[in-house]
C-alpha cells in the first residue's frame, strides 16, 4: 500500500528508521516498542469532534470541511491520548504547526504509516488507517489544533442534578447488605457499575453511570460511593438506600479520570473533588450533593524546562489524612498540588515540584507518605503529606503503573511499597520506613522479575503473604490470561502462574486478567476476566491462602468488567 517512493520523498532523516519499517510491514506491531505499551496509550479521548472549533491555517495544505471533521474524529480516537488534545505533547511528541509545517506532508505520512522505534504506532502498515486517512492526517497536523470548548461553572451547574435531596435520604441503613464487603465493579463499555455482595458473590444491582468508569471512591463514612467516567460524569450513590441508587450527578468536563472525598477529621463527607483531563482543572464540590463550589485551573509551567503548558491533565487525587487537603497530581507539568480545603474563599495550594508525567499511586503503610508514579520519566515520587514537601524521587523500571501499589514487610529490608511496570517485566520494591530502616528508605531495595511487561496493577493485603501481579496488556495471551503470585517471605523463589482465565471457563474472547482486589477480610482476591463487550466476561475469586479457585461469577450483565473496589479497603486506603 505504501511505496518506497513515499519514503524517498520524505526527509533524509527518515532513513534512520528504514530497517524498522520493513519489520513493521511484516508484523502489525511496532519494532522496539512493547505491544502492551501501544495498547495502553491508544485509548480514545471522549471529546465530541463536532464540539471542537476548527482553525484553518493558510500555510498548511488544503483540507476540506468534510476531511477536517473526519481528521478530528481520528485524532481524538487514535492520537490525543499520547500527543494531547492541543498537540502540545504528553507521552508522545508535540505536533504543533511550527514543527509539522516545515516537515511537510510526505515526511509526516511516513511516520504515520510506519511509526518510529521510539513508540509511535505504525498506523498505516498495521491496517488501522487507510492510505487515504494517512494522507489526510499528514495534512491535518499542519493546521492549528482544533480547540475544544472550555467547561466552567455555568456548564457544570447545567449538568448538575440532585435526584434525592439529603433531607429525603434514609437516616439509617435500610438494607441487609454487608456494606464493608461490597464491591463496586466497573462495567467499562456498558457505562455501568455492578454492586456485588462479597459474602454471597451475588450481583446486588447494576447502576447506570458515565462511560468507562475509571475509579470508584468511598466517602469517609463509608456511606457514599463516588464513581467517575472517562466522559467526566460523576455519580454519587447512596449505599444506605433499600436499593442503592444515584442520588446526585454532575459532569465536570469533557474528559476525566479522578474523584476523591475529604477524609480529614472534622471534614468527613463534607467535600468531594474531581479532576479533569479537559479542561485541565479540578473542581471542589459539596460532599452531599455534588454542587460545584470551586474550580481551579492547572495550566502553568513545567517543572523541568519551566515552559508554559496549556494542557496539564489532572491524574490521581488522594485525600490527606494529616491535614484538610487533597493531594492532586498534575500530569504534564509534573507538579503535586496540596490543596487545603479548610477555607475555599481563601484557598491555599502548596505546589510541589516533582517529575513529569505524574499518573497513579497510593499510600505507603503508615499513610504519611504518598507514592506517585511519574510514568514516562520511569520514576516514583515520594511526598511527605504531614510536612507538605517532596521527600524523594526514586528511579524504577520502564513506565511504572502501580495502581495504588502494594505494601508489605520484607523479611530483610522492612516495610516496602511495590510497583510493577507497563514497559518491562520487573517489579520494584522501595523501602518506606525512614525511622527503623533509614538505610533502606526511598531506595529500590530489590528488583524481582514478573512474567512480562504490560502490568497494570499489583496487590497484596496486610493479612496476606501473597503478592499478585497482573500482565493485562501483554501481547502473549498465555501471559495476559494468567496472574503471577509471589510469596513475600520468599521472593527469590520467583512467581507461580495461575490460569485465571482458564478457571473462568469462558468461550471466545480476549479474556485478559486485570486488577487483583481483596475482600475486607483479606482472605480472598478477586480478578476480572475482561473480554470485549460481545463476548462473555467473568469475575474469578481465589482463596488467598491456598491459591485455589473459590468462585466464578458469571452473568450477562458483566459486560467488560475491569476495576473492582472493595468498600472497606477503598474507604480505609488498605493496600
Amino acid at each position: 500500500m505504501f511505496t518506497r517512493k513515499l519514503i524517498v520523498a520524505a526527509s533524509l532523516s527518515v532513513m534512520a528508521v528504514l530497517p524498522a519499517l520493513a519489520f513493521a510491514q511484516a508484523k502489525p506491531t511496532h519494532p522496539g516498542t512493547p505491544e502492551e505499551d501501544i495498547r495502553y496509550k491508544g485509548a480514545p479521548v471522549p471529546i465530541k469532534p463536532e464540539d471542537v472549533k476548527e482553525t484553518i491555517s493558510p500555510k498548511a495544505p488544503p483540507v476540506t470541511a468534510e476531511e477536517f471533521a473526519r481528521a478530528k474524529q481520528i485524532y481524538f480516537e487514535r492520537c490525543a491520548g499520547c500527543h494531547g488534545v492541543l498537540r502540545k505533547g504528553a507521552t508522545g511528541k508535540p505536533l504543533t504547526p511550527d514543527i509539522t509545517v516545515p516537515k511537510g506532508t510526505d515526511y509526516l505520512k511516513v511516520f504515520i504509516a510506519y511509526g518510529t522505534p521510539q513508540g509511535m504506532p505504525n498506523w498505516g502498515t498495521s491496517g488501522e488507517l487507510t492510505e487515504k486517512d494517512v494522507d489526510l492526517m499528514a495534512r491535518f497536523l499542519q493546521h492549528e489544533p482544533p480547540q475544544p470548548p472550555e467547561y466552567g461553572l455555568k456548564e457544570m451547574k447545567a449538568a448538575w442534578k440532585v435526584h434525592v435531596a439529603p433531607e429525603k435520604r434514609p437516616s439509617k441503613k435500610m438494607n441487609n447488605l454487608n456494606l464493608e464487603n461490597l464491591f463496586s465493579v466497573t462495567l467499562r463499555d456498558a457505562g455501568k457499575i455492578a454492586l456485588i455482595d462479597g459474602d454471597s458473590k451475588k450481583i446486588v444491582s447494576t447502576i447506570d453511570t458515565g462511560y468507562a468508569v475509571h475509579i470508584s471512591r468511598m466517602s469517609a463514612s463509608g456511606r457514599y460511593l463516588f464513581v467517575i467516567g472517562r466522559d467526566a460524569k460523576v455519580d454519587m450513590i447512596d449505599l444506605w438506600m433499600e436499593k442503592p441508587a444515584v442520588v446526585a450527578e454532575i459532569k465536570v468536563g469533557l474528559e476525566a479520570r479522578s474523584v476523591e472525598t475529604s477524609k480529614y477529621k472534622g471534614y468527613e463527607d463534607k467535600y468531594a473533588v474531581a479532576g479533569s483531563y479537559w479542561p485541565p482543572q479540578f473542581v471542589i464540590m459539596r460532599g452531599d450533593t455534588l454542587e460545584p463550589l470551586k474550580i481551579v485551573a492547572t495550566r502553568g509551567m513545567t517543572v523541568d524546562t519551566q515552559e508554559y503548558h496549556p494542557e496539564p491533565r489532572v491524574a490521581a487525587i488522594v485525600a490527606n489524612h494529616h491535614k484538610p487537603e487533597f493531594v492532586v497530581n498534575v500530569k504534564e507539568t509534573g507538579k503535586v498540588m496540596m490543596v487545603n480545603y479548610s477555607d475555599l474563599e481563601n484557598l491555599k495550594v502548596t505546589e510541589i515540584a516533582t517529575a513529569r508525567f505524574l499518573h497513579d499511586g497510593g499510600w505507603e503503610s503508615s499513610q504519611r507518605y504518598v507514592m506517585m508514579a511519574a510514568n514516562q520519566s520511569d520514576k516514583i515520587v515520594v511526598v511527605d503529606t504531614k510536612e507538605g514537601k517532596r521527600e524523594a524521587i526514586v528511579n524504577v523500571g520502564k513506565i511504572p503503573h502501580p495502581g495504588r501499589g502494594a505494601n508489605f514487610v520484607h523479611p530483610k529490608f522492612g516495610p516496602v511499597w511495590a510497583t510493577s511496570h507497563l514497559g518491562d517485566e520487573t517489579i520494584s520494591l522501595i523501602g518506606t520506613d525512614p525511622k527503623r530502616h533509614k538505610q533502606n528508605a526511598w531506595k529500590v531495595v530489590q528488583t524481582i522479575k514478573g512474567q512480562g511487561g504490560g502490568s497494570l496493577f499489583i496487590k497484596t493485603h496486610p493479612k496476606s503473604k501473597n503478592l499478585w501481579v497482573d500482565t493485562t496488556l501483554n501481547p502473549d495471551t498465555a501471559v495476559s490470561q494468567s496472574i503471577a503470585v509471589f510469596d513475600v517471605n520468599n521472593l527469590e523463589k520467583g512467581f507461580v502462574s495461575l490460569p485465571i482465565a482458564q478457571w473462568a471457563d469462558l468461550g471466545e474472547g480476549a479474556k485478559r486478567v486485570v486488577q487483583p482486589e481483596y475482600n475486607k477480610a483479606g482472605d480472598e482476591v478477586w480478578f476480572s476476566v475482561w473480554s470485549a463487550k460481545n463476548h462473555q466476561s467473568a469475575i474469578v475469586v481465589v482463596d488467598d491462602k491456598t491459591r485455589k479457585l473459590k468462585a466464578v461469577i458469571k452473568d450477562p450483565v458483566l459486560i467488560t468488567p475491569t476495576g473492582k473496589f472493595n468498600v472497606y479497603n477503598t474507604q480505609k486506603d488498605v493496600y
